[in-house]
């Protein structure tokens, strides 16, 4: 719907309605008197979820004929303000209050489900359309969300038919993002298809034409602990040199792209004996690429793979992925030391992608 900024985080909205929503709606649907209010069941608590996993929240609210004599602005304004007041006590911030006081005869195009109230927001770069979404009680709602092109929820509150979600339900859904990317990336030299899901365990599906190397990519995936199908057609009869570096770049952005804005990662190391050999990989997705090496290689190659190859993938993955990479490994084997090394970056990627809450874990704001 957009162009986002280069390097900037986007944050998703959440569209509210805000009567049969927010707050029960009464039977003359006018919530004009104090005795009047009463919160809708789990939506403090769902708020509160999806604002710690990144949320910002604008209420969107059809008033018909308000500030007419029929509906006078004081009599919406006192409940409507104890209703802010609520939400603001317990740590719930609204980014904005949208209200259209036409009728439904009026026919205007900032009346749900036309989207004139929010055509600011269209151009908004910081906006996460992808994760936005809409939460109401009316099929005006839900077409609300697709003249926006975003997900709709339907409230479930036993006034109108349709409605199958309740609070709870529609903050798993929203707040538990699926962790998945697809990656495609063809130079001359190479054709690489990567797929990962970080939060399903499979068999790692790897074949670059390289016996070792695919090997070690399916260590990261097995040991890494996430869905990994890997792909790459390269120019072996060349050298071995483009299909390792660029499977890595695609890998990098593929964990990336899935990770999102990183809310609720562990983010850090690990290390690993193998035999004779031990090999230690301290990770930070800092956003900052960055990669350092300590150790050697006897043998020129390892089955088909070059062993000066070995850093190189490293350095790559960690370029695609704005990964920060210190990998140490000592020993004898040759063959060991290069699968420690892989199998120590995948415990560390192990740990680093895995969710431990909804925060984000920088002082900074970003990673």
């Amino acid at each position: 719907m957009n162009t986002s900024l280069p390097g900037a985080t986007l944050r998703p909205i959440l569209f509210v309605d805000r009567d049969g929503t927010l707050i029960e709606e009464p039977e003359d649907f006018q919530i004009d008197r104090y005795e009047k209010l009463r919160f809708v069941e789990g939506v403090i608590p769902a708020m509160l979820r999806l604002r710690d996993a990144g949320y910002e929240f604008v209420i969107v609210s059809n008033q018909d004929g308000l500030g007419s004599e029929a509906y006078p602005q004081q009599s919406f304004d006192g409940p409507h303000g104890l209703m802010m007041q609520v939400f603001a006590s317990q740590g719930i911030a609204f980014r904005e209050v949208l209200i259209d006081r036409s009728r439904p005869a009026d026919n205007v195009p900032t009346r749900k489900p036309g989207i004139g109230l929010v055509l600011p927001y269209l151009q908004d770069r910081g906006i996460d359309w992808s994760r936005s979404a809409m939460v109401g009680d009316r099929e005006t709602d839900i077409a609300f969300a697709r003249n926006l092109g975003i997900r709709g929820f339907r409230l479930r509150n036993g006034r109108f038919d349709g409605g199958e979600w309740d609070w709870a339900g529609i903050a798993h859904a929203l707040a538990v993002q699926s962790r998945v990317a697809k990656v495609e990336r063809n130079t001359r030299e190479t054709r690489v298809r990567v797929q990962v899901d970080l939060d399903r365990a499979a068999e790692p599906t790897v074949s670059t034409g390289i016996g070792f190397f695919d090997h070690m990519l399916e260590q990261v995936g097995k040991h890494g602990g996430f869905a990994l199908d890997l792909q790459c057609d390269g120019d072996l009869h060349i050298d071995e040199h483009h299909t390792v570096e660029d499977s890595a770049l695609a890998l990098g952005q593929a964990l990336r792209e899935a990770l999102g804005d990183k809310r609720g990662i562990g983010r850090y190391g690990f290390t690993l004996p193998m035999d004779e050999s031990l090999a230690s990989a301290a990770l930070d997705f800092s956003g900052r690429p960055y990669f350092v090496f300590a150790g050697s290689f006897a043998r020129e190659r390892v089955g088909e793979m070059p062993t000066e190859l070995v850093p190189h993938f490293f350095r790559s993955l960690c370029e695609g992925a704005g990964l920060n990479l210190n990998l140490k490994v000592d020993g004898d084997n040759d063959h060991h030391k290069v699968e420690a090394c892989f199998k120590a970056v995948a415990r560390a990627l192990r740990q680093a992608i895995r969710r431990e809450g909804s925060e984000l874990p920088s002082t900074k704001g970003v990673l």
